[in-house]
């Protein structure tokens, strides 16, 4: 495992994210509304256009070569004028004293035009809702100053800000959305490694001891890749330390054979001369008692080992045939019922071994404690089968105890327990075999009488 910077030595990486995060959000919002007048007040004061100063300047030289055009009643001769790129164009003749000579009609857009070129002090052009007005070009007659204003009463393309500045409510909206897209991709950004992480742990809470957190995770350089890192050195420590203990528990399971063994041989020996007695009887009976502990303990160590083997899809009733029919005549013999409902087309992926052991081990302990009748039943719902198993025993009372059957080696204080020889393993193997098919096994109290397990596995 890569080694793990401490955190004290880098800074606070996801403090910066989010402080660059909102930051960067309010900032476009506040630039926004703040630039808009800006970019305003400069497309309103944009240099006067060459084309635009040419044409004016081409009607100045006219005037000038031809000063009779002052006179009143030549003047409306420049009200209109067809001679640019055929569109219509707006005069308007301005003496030094701020007077339009041409016209009376004057629009408000023309006199506030003419406000705003004097506060630029130079020619400019500005493109109003429905009309563009440009100048002033200013030129002499005989001794006299007058200045040329210009207007296309046409609809002329106006920059974005200026839609977005008369529309100040969809200009707040969209800058609210482009603040959530924003805040959205850094919680985005955040919060995926988040949930891969919590999966992670949900996982390894349930069992799975090989789940890791993911690569893209792991290889961030922020504190969630630290915590990734952590998350799967931890992982690596809790699998190896299970492992460990289940390989323990299988080793000295295997060694605590051989001195079995040698007593069993011994004890044969001591009957083959005569010598059978209550005691050497006791020693028989606690050695056979001894042999199945150790048989389960290696079944659990193995179940729990093997659990990510590799499996194939069957049938059910395939799978349990053998268990049915051993546990139909165990029942038989005892004057009891075995009912038996599976579907022969119910398939799922299982390692055959650990299950049919898991039910056998269930049904073993219904028949035990049922009075007539045993019922298993599987169905699938939906992406699951379930696997149903009740008795109609006396149940068990205490309701903890329900919860703590499936532990290695618990022995519930109940009429159903003190009755049994067993050492706690029979359903602890059970509930190792159905959480290696990544599955789930419960156990309650029938409404009427006895005990129901289900089983819900993976189809």
């Amino acid at each position: 495992m890569a080694s793990i910077i401490s955190p004290d030595k880098i800074p606070n990486r996801i403090f910066i994210k989010l402080l660059l995060g909102f930051w960067l959000c309010s900032s476009i919002i506040i630039a926004t509304v703040g630039l808009l007048p800006l970019l305003q007040q400069n497309h309103d004061r944009a240099p006067l256009p060459p084309h635009l100063e040419k044409l004016l300047s081409k009607f100045a030289d006219r005037i000038s070569n031809q000063p009779q055009l002052l006179e009143a009643g030549k003047l409306n001769r420049l009200t209109h004028r067809r001679n640019f790129k055929g569109k219509p164009v707006r005069l308007y003749l301005v003496n030094d004293q701020g007077k339009v000579l041409n016209t009376d009609k004057v629009s408000r857009g023309m006199r506030r035009f003419m406000l705003m070129a004097e506060e630029a002090n130079q020619p400019i052009s500005h493109q109003f809702k429905n009309e563009l007005l440009f100048g002033p070009y200013n030129f002499d007659v005989t001794g006299k100053q007058y200045s040329l204003y210009g207007r296309f009463a046409d609809h002329h393309p106006r920059p974005w800000f200026f839609f977005l500045a008369e529309n100040k409510l969809l200009t707040l909206a969209l800058a609210i959305t482009l603040s959530g897209l924003l805040c959205g991709l850094l919680a985005w950004h955040l919060g995926k490694p988040l949930r891969t992480l919590r999966l992670s742990a949900d996982s390894l809470a349930a069992g799975d001891l090989t789940n890791r957190v993911d690569d893209a995770t792991t290889q961030r350089k922020d504190e969630i890749g630290l915590l990734a890192q952590a998350f799967n050195g931890m992982a690596d420590s809790v699998e190896n330390m299970v492992n460990s203990q289940q390989r323990l528990i299988s080793d000295i399971s295997h060694e605590l054979r051989t001195p079995l063994t040698r007593l069993q041989l011994a004890l044969a020996l001591a009957r083959k001369k005569g010598v059978d007695t209550a005691e050497t009887q006791r020693i028989g009976y606690e050695a056979e008692q001894l042999e199945l502990m150790i048989a389960e303990l290696l079944e659990l160590s193995r179940v729990k080992l093997n659990r990510h083997d590799i499996k194939h899809l069957v049938s059910l009733n395939e799978t349990l045939n053998q268990v049915l029919d051993d546990a139909d005549f165990e029942a038989s013999q005892q004057g009891k019922r075995l009912v038996i409902d599976i579907d022969d087309a119910i398939t799922l992926p299982t390692n055959p071994r650990p299950l049919a052991r898991a039910i056998e081990n269930l049904l073993r302990n219904a028949i035990s404690y049922a009075e007539m009748e045993i019922n298993i039943i599987a169905q699938t719902a939906g992406n699951q089968i379930i696997i149903t198993i009740s008795d109609d025993g006396p149940g068990i009372e205490n309701k903890q105890d329900l919860q703590a059957i499936f532990k290695p080696f618990y022995r519930p204080q109940s009429a159903r327990e003190r009755e049994s020889g067993g050492w706690g393993l029979g359903l602890a193997i059970a509930k190792a075999a159905i959480d290696a098919h990544q599955g789930e096994i419960t156990a309650q109290n029938r409404p009427s009488q006895g005990l129901e397990i289900t089983i819900k596995l993976p189809s």
